[in-house]
């Protein structure tokens, strides 16, 4: 059996800009964080004496006796891409609900092309976990998704991630600092309990590009390199307002990023004291991010009682395999 742990991510700014459809043409950027919240993927051959070739276990339980009977796409399809022979039995566990602007889906992604990697006895550093999953969703699955997940996933962190026209993506490590460690203290993750399909929102705005939109693109990108000065060398709370600026940008791209709950559940944050925030991932659902103090919350909360806040915190570490009883490899 193998074991693979790939942590989920919050992207803070230029969200969009790790598109192909629009790096490709202008240049990308984007600042992100993986967080202690993670996608577990269990894998091992089936015993020959089972009577189907392949179980899954996601949402739903699968058995089956070929590969492209299974119902999951991304499974069925990787096993098809990385020719894995036939017999395998595969578990899923998230710690947060999937299509909910965690990245999860190419979380997912990462974790079981590293994993089926291991299977086959062969090992990829970050940027090739990164690439190859990069490859897979956007060429093999033809998936309308961007760039950023994957290779938040594969190195973990916080990172700026710049996206070159040429394809190239670099990453940058942000050094872990007295105001990293405030920022993390100051954010909240609320679950709003709506659920989206990121590439409808994204495919809105991303492949329907006005000049107007792209002008909401290109301010969304520079608050990349101001949250880094921040970061460095900054006071934090203008963070928390560079947040407000960037969600006021994103929204203006498409009707389809907010709905009058969100809406509701933003502005009453900012009347309780907080500096700004977004939701995370493409939009429309999901998470709430929130830079709010500790002494303010409280109250919030007491307005917003059925609101789920998700304690979490940054890490350093990106998809990695805990468990390979093949090998004898361990973490």
């Amino acid at each position: 059996m193998i074991i693979s742990k790939t942590p989920y991510r919050i992207s803070f700014f230029g969200g969009g800009s790790d598109y192909p459809a629009w790096y490709k043409k202008y240049g990308g950027e984007v600042l992100s964080t993986t967080i202690d919240k993670y996608i577990y993927i269990s894998c091992r051959f089936s015993p020959k004496y089972f009577e189907k070739k392949y179980r899954i276990v996601w949402r739903k339980i699968e058995n089956v006796q070929k590969a492209k009977e299974i119902n999951h796409k991304a499974v069925r399809e990787l096993l098809r891409y990385l020719k894995i022979k036939p017999g395998l039995e595969i578990h899923y566990y998230g710690d947060l609900p999937a299509r909910s602007g965690m990245g999860s889906s190419s979380c997912f992604t990462v974790g079981l092309m590293q994993t089926l990697h291991r299977i086959k006895k062969i090992e990829l550093n970050k940027l090739k976990l990164a690439n190859k999953s990069i490859y897979f969703e956007q060429k093999v699955m033809k998936e309308i998704v961007g760039s950023q997940d994957q290779t938040s996933a594969s190195f973990g962190g916080f990172n700026k991630i710049t996206f070159n026209r040429t394809g190239l993506i670099q990453v940058k490590k942000i050094l872990s600092n007295k105001n990293i460690n405030k920022l993390n203290d100051n954010l909240i993750l609320i679950y709003t309990g709506i659920n989206r399909t990121a590439h409808k929102i994204a495919n809105n705005y991303i492949n329907k590009l006005t000049k107007e939109k792209r002008k909401h693109i290109q301010r969304i990108i520079s608050y990349v390199r101001e949250g880094e000065k921040i970061l460095n060398t900054g006071k934090i709370d203008d963070f928390g307002v560079l947040l407000n600026d960037a969600w006021m940008e994103k929204k203006a791209l498409s009707n389809l990023i907010t709905n009058s709950k969100i809406n509701e559940i933003y502005d009453q944050a900012i009347k309780h004291g907080a500096l700004g925030g977004k939701l995370l991932g493409a939009g429309g659902g999901g998470f709430l991010l929130m830079y709010m103090k500790e002494k303010e919350r409280k109250f919030f909360f007491k307005k917003f009682k059925k609101l789920v806040n998700i304690p979490f915190n940054f890490t350093k570490t990106g998809s990695e395999i805990i468990f390979d009883e093949i090998t004898g490899k361990q973490k």
